[in-house]
């Protein structure tokens, strides 16, 4: 037997202001091509086949709206483009044409630093080669460096004599539950370095978490003022193992520049791994705030 459908369509009649009802069957079968979930496939097939040939045929048309990329010296400002035009493409340069051009090659207004970036063949995730220290440049850093020494009793005025900006434990806390980091250096002794391990998440993303590798956990707290005044610095290579570190301004000049530069480069050097064989040092570039970098020839180091 088979299902039957009926539809109500409507014909005028002749007579007029009359309207003749007439139904009409439609025959579906149960199964087979002419059921109804049968045709129902076939059409969402033929939708689904019209929208994949639009699909290619649009993909084959070449959208013009579409832009070649720019490079980076593109994207970049007039006086950046200028100042470039002084670097000679992949050329690589000995030290003291490095420094001098870095500091020529200057784009701000204002006494940007000198960044150095050192490649190093070392890989972090191993405990020997996680390269870190810290040290006192000879030139200073150039940067008004604000000191907070967490210490209490006799610790604590000795840190004041030798200009520590914030000094205290309780009045300290406090700062540190209101989140206000007005520092850019923390010093603790060694028996209160408990009290700041819950402010972990707060002080360790911003590398102000004392640490004694670093010198900042320490009972000479009036030695480590007086050397974090005195333009100490400390590196530590990234995930990638390079080392980012600012080695000065450029209104130091060359040899200021050169001297910081000498005692970084002695620095990492004393600290390669035993476990590294071959090449140590990868690559070395210079550059400053916002301005071209330029390749160091490692020759000349």
């Amino acid at each position: 037997m088979a299902k039957e459908e009926v539809k109500k369509t409507e014909e005028v009649n002749e007579v007029p202001g009359e309207v003749e009802v007439v139904k009409t069957k439609t025959v579906v079968a149960k199964a087979g091509k002419r059921s109804a979930k049968a045709v129902e496939e076939v059409k969402a097939k033929k939708i689904k086949e019209t929208k994949k040939a639009n699909a290619e045929a649009n993909a084959e048309k070449p959208n013009k709206s579409v832009k070649p990329t720019r490079t980076l010296l593109e994207r970049k400002g007039k006086t950046y483009k200028k100042v470039a035009e002084k670097i000679e493409k992949n050329k690589i340069y000995p030290i003291e044409e490095a420094i001098k051009l870095v500091i020529e090659t200057s784009a701000t207004k204002f006494d940007s630093t000198v960044e150095f970036h050192m490649n190093l063949n070392v890989d972090p995730k191993h405990a020997d080669q996680n390269i870190r220290d810290s040290i006192i440049l000879p030139s200073g850093t150039g940067k008004t460096v604000r000191v907070a020494v967490f210490a209490d009793g006799k610790e604590a005025e000795e840190a004041k004599k030798a200009g520590a900006d914030i000094v205290g434990m309780d009045d300290f806390i406090k700062l540190l539950d209101k989140e206000k980091l007005d520092f850019d250096i923390l010093i603790s002794t060694p028996t209160l370095m408990a009290k700041l391990g819950k402010y972990a998440r707060l002080l360790g993303p911003k590398g102000l978490m004392p640490n004694p590798k670093s010198g900042t956990v320490t009972m000479d707290v009036a030695k480590a003022v007086t050397q974090s005044k005195a333009g100490k610095v400390e590196y530590r290579v990234d995930s990638t193992g390079i080392v980012h570190l600012g080695i000065g301004k450029v209104s130091f000049g060359d040899i200021k520049i050169r001297d910081n530069f000498n005692a970084v480069v002695s620095n990492i050097k004393s600290n390669k791994p035993t476990s590294i064989k071959g090449a140590y040092i990868k690559g070395l570039f210079l550059s400053t705030s916002m301005g071209p970098s330029v390749q160091v020839d490692l020759s000349s180091l």
